[in-house]
């Protein structure tokens, strides 16, 4: 008996058996260029890390903080500007990256607390704006010895040597009825930790043009000392056993802040 005559066709591959496409050279040197580029974009345009390394902030922004900030926020408005990060005004409350006016090379991180045309006052470390008080969550007073200028602002007599002499001369042309009346385009700031921060009292306004970035988030967080902490207990053996895990896990779990990252500033 004659068998029926097989019907040739194409042969089905499992996915298992289908060739492999290896990226060639010029590809692979094309995928990095490109992704070189978007991080390099990204890092000089709109984002940039920064590390806390003083309590001034505190304890919003703790000494060892990784902060990732959005250098167009507060950019000059344009083209750039619109597509990438949405653009706004300054706003009081706000936390922002800025070069100081006493030297332009460095990079602070403060609040600002008076606005263009505001009418400030602090008196017993409370700030008060246009008549009403600043109401600031934010804000930590750890214990210090008195400090006038923290304490009364703005005030007629400074003993402080810290004061920058330009900043004092200025300070009394701008003071009406005890309140200091911020100019256009200047902003008051302030750092959160009162009592530990040097900043608009000593040094005066922030130009708008040297605000340059608004903090994002907490991205990492390493467990770094305050000189205003209180000195941690000595760790102290319970036995004679060598407790070799026990301290590896503290030092792994002491080593970062692990609740702080992601955490939104603000």
């Amino acid at each position: 008996m004659s068998t029926p005559a097989q019907v040739a066709g194409p042969v089905q591959r499992s996915r298992s058996q289908l060739p492999l496409h290896l990226p060639t050279v010029p590809e692979a040197l094309a995928s990095l260029l490109r992704t070189v580029v978007v991080a390099l974009f990204l890092l000089t345009f709109v984002l940039q890390p920064y590390l806390i390394p003083s309590e001034s902030m505190e304890h919003t922004l703790l000494v060892g903080d990784f902060l990732l900030v959005n250098k167009q926020a507060f950019a000059p408005a344009g083209t750039l500007s619109h597509w990438t990060m949405p653009y706004r005004q300054v706003a009081r409350g706000d936390i922002v990256i800025f070069h100081p006016p006493e030297d332009l090379y460095k990079i602070y991180v403060k609040r600002v607390v008076g606005i263009p045309g505001d009418r400030l006052h602090i008196e017993d470390g409370r700030v008060t704006v246009n008549g009403l008080p600043l109401v600031e969550p934010y804000a930590t007073f750890e214990p210090v010895a008195r400090n006038p200028l923290g304490d009364e602002f703005p005030a007629k007599v400074y003993t402080d040597p810290e004061v920058d002499p330009v900043w004092w001369k200025q300070l009394q042309s701008l003071t009406q009825d005890g309140e200091l009346v911020v100019p256009a385009d200047k902003y008051f700031v302030l750092g959160d930790n009162r009592n530990h921060s040097k900043d608009s009292r000593y040094w005066g306004f922030v130009s708008r043009q040297q605000i340059v970035a608004r903090p994002l988030v907490i991205y990492f967080s390493l467990s770094r000392p305050s000189t205003t902490d209180v000195p941690p207990a000595a760790l102290q053996a319970a036995d004679d056993r060598l407790g070799h895990d026990r301290l590896l896990s503290a030092r792994l779990s002491g080593f970062a802040r692990w609740k702080r990252i992601f955490q939104v500033v603000h």
